[in-house]
């Protein structure tokens, strides 16, 4: 009988599909090289809660590792590390391999837009004494979840001069911070019998900003007069200075450990700035490649990759067409030899909502990094599907290397759905497939993710940049 069992315990180990634990998998020396690696993920949370101030940070850090700002046309030798950085809204980072981009490139893509409130072009209004900006929610947000927590004020204004002024107010130790106000629940009868979807309409998501009266004056809209009187001495704005203006809403949180165990980070835009820096780290750390490495941190990916900044626009491809130039390549050759890792998060398993998931094809924190093989809705519509081919080799890749993974999908079939940036890499007949963190709370103001899983991230993309 123990004969028996043994070998089945072996059969079973064999054949059977089991996803390991993450920290199953990591010695006490890895986990802390995690709890580290996460350290200085913590403060890019809080420095870069915008896509232009993600740029800026990692451009800083580029520089700061011997990356130089790409010249058009120039030729880039093996082991030269160039970065092109698109209108301060995207960047993409290249470290020049060995073989050049002749089998062509590996590349890891991620996006470093979050779900946020932008301002409208004409936000300033006062109504019955109180000054409020007028927004316009950009991705796909939850608005209740938006009422009555602390928000912040990032961005960029161009002047009538033609200066452009940075915004950043609610931060700092000291700064105000700003708030959309809800009802209380003793006059909430009427809105609580609503939907969860129509109990806070988008057109009520206005941003409290001022109470006070310029000088203590009675004229019409001078709580208005007021705010724009702060501006104009802070930022030497006026109100038509809104027309030409960036200006985004975001909470007013710092990343923290969640947990006694302090295993996991909440924050505000870990999707998608999760994989953004375990790609950007992971290029930063690479030496002497055998392929090219492309790390792309894009814009708009909430909003469907649309604009000059995002990834259904050509700056991508026109950067490696010019790199494969410069090698006496084809462009196009180049492209269909290259590989990619769409660096995109995944929704973690919440036992509190386990009607929306499909239990075995279902990504979990702590297990590692998730490969998704297909998003999409209703029948993988909008979706990349990577090959079995590709799935093949990263699976093998990780294996290897020993780096805990899992599979997942994106919930029940047919409960919703989801894109990232594959399809529009895959439509420059480039393989490639979604990577990266599972995170609980999804596209809420404060997401949660594990340490354990952001770190395999993170060896994942070494590993891919090295493959």
């Amino acid at each position: 009988m123990a004969e028996e069992n043994s070998r089945i315990k072996e059969l079973k180990e064999k054949l059977v599909y089991e996803p390991k634990h993450a920290s199953y998998k990591m010695d006490a020396e890895t986990v802390e090289a995690a709890d580290s690696f996460c350290e200085g993920y913590m403060s890019f949370l809080d420095e870069a809660k915008t896509e232009r101030e993600a740029v800026t940070k990692a451009i800083e850090l580029a520089r700061s590792n011997g990356f130089r700002e790409y010249v058009w046309g120039k030729y880039y030798g093996p082991g030269e590390k160039i970065y092109y950085n698109n209108r301060g809204k995207a960047v993409v980072l290249a470290v020049v391999g060995e073989m050049g981009l002749s089998d062509g490139a590996r590349i890891v893509a991620a996006h470093i837009d979050s779900p946020r409130l932008d301002l409208k072009p004409n936000p300033l209004y006062e109504k019955d004494e109180i000054a409020c900006f007028k927004t316009h929610y950009y991705g796909g947000i939850k608005k209740y979840q938006w009422t009555a927590i602390p928000l912040a004020l990032h961005g960029v204004v161009v002047r009538a001069d033609g200066e452009t002024v940075r915004v950043n107010v609610g931060e700092d130790e000291g700064d105000p911070k700003f708030v959309i106000t809800d009802l209380l629940p003793h006059l909430a009868g009427e809105q609580m019998a609503k939907t969860l979807a129509s109990g806070v309409a988008g057109e009520d998501l206005n941003v409290l900003v001022g109470s006070r009266p310029f000088e203590q004056t009675e004229d019409a809209e001078s709580v208005k007069l007021n705010i724009l009187h702060i501006l104009y001495e802070k930022y030497g704005m006026t109100e038509a200075d809104f027309l030409s203006a960036e200006l985004e809403i975001v909470p007013a949180f710092k990343a923290a450990d969640i947990g006694f165990d302090r295993s996991m980070i909440g924050a505000y835009g870990h999707d998608d700035r999760v994989c953004s820096y375990p790609a950007l780290m992971g290029v930063l750390d690479v030496e002497n490649p055998a392929h090219t490495t492309v790390c792309v941190l894009t814009d708009k990916e909430e909003i469907g990759s649309e604009g000059n900044t995002g990834l259904n626009s050509e700056y991508m491809t026109y950067f490696i067409k010019a790199l494969a130039k410069s090698e006496g390549l084809d462009g196009e050759e180049v492209l269909s030899k290259s590989e990619c890792l769409s660096a995109d998060v995944n929704a973690a398993y919440d036992p509190d909502y386990a009607s929306q998931y499909e239990r075995r094809n279902a990504s979990f924190i702590n297990k590692g990094v998730v490969i998704t093989k297909y998003t999409g809705s209703r029948g993988k519509g909008a979706s990349n599907d990577a090959s079995a081919e590709f799935m093949g080799k990263v699976r093998r890749m990780l294996d290897n290397a020993g780096i805990c993974w899992q599979i997942g999908e994106l919930g029940r079939v047919d409960a919703g759905g989801g894109g990232t940036v594959a399809k529009y890499v895959a439509s420059h007949n480039i393989d490639v497939v979604d990577m990266g963190v599972p995170v609980l709370s999804m596209h809420a103001p404060y997401e949660v993710v594990s340490k354990l899983d952001v770190y395999a991230t993170y060896q994942a993309c070494v590993e891919f940049y090295r493959s």
